[in-house]
């Protein structure tokens, strides 16, 4: 077995866990009236977005194997959503008041669209079990209806991502646990 692949692997695992505890935590510190308080929200937010691009950078390691233009795209659409959750950080400048959700909602229906191509690559290639590509493929799809949704007035993704934001979880965990197929 090639423990650089194992040990590369349980590192996408770590950044999918870190990511969401990040992104969570920093963005209820972010909101917060403590200055001390919004920095390290600030902080934690920024880190999130270096961890997603990682994410889409080790994935399209794997993913370029089998499909290079899904590849491609799923590291362009991890790029879009590091960006986007980022945005909320202009906050920070006095003059600039933008919606703490635009940059989030962004975010999310960029990781959907792009997740869901390469959860179809997951299940071709039988690179993961069946069971977590075909539920990423649903939790995926969901997600960004929720979030195309929000577009349109209609607050159905705070419901929707529920299925994708445990997909991404459970995958980390699975990662790191080397519970999924060693990958190329």
């Amino acid at each position: 077995m090639n423990t650089t692949r194992i040990y590369k692997d349980r590192i996408i695992g770590l950044l999918f866990l870190g990511a969401f505890l990040c992104y969570g935590i920093g963005r209820n510190l972010f909101e917060s009236q403590n200055n001390s308080e919004q920095i390290i929200g600030s902080f934690l937010i920024i880190l999130n977005s270096i961890f997603v691009v990682y994410i889409g950078i080790f994935l399209r390691e794997t993913i370029k194997l089998y499909h290079s233009p899904t590849a491609n795209i799923y590291l362009l659409t991890r790029v879009i959503e590091a960006l986007a959750l980022s945005s909320i950080l202009m906050n920070l400048i006095p003059t600039i008041n933008i919606s703490y959700d635009l940059g989030y909602h962004i975010a999310m229906l960029s990781l959907g669209i792009g997740s869901i191509p390469m959860c179809y690559v997951l299940y071709k290639n039988n690179i993961v079990a069946n069971w977590v590509a075909i539920w990423g493929l649903i939790g995926y799809s969901l997600l960004s209806l929720g979030f195309l949704m929000e577009f349109f007035g209609n607050k159905w993704s705070m419901y929707l991502l529920i299925i994708g934001g445990l997909w991404e979880i459970t995958f980390g965990v699975r990662l790191i646990a080397r519970l999924e197929k060693s990958s190329k």
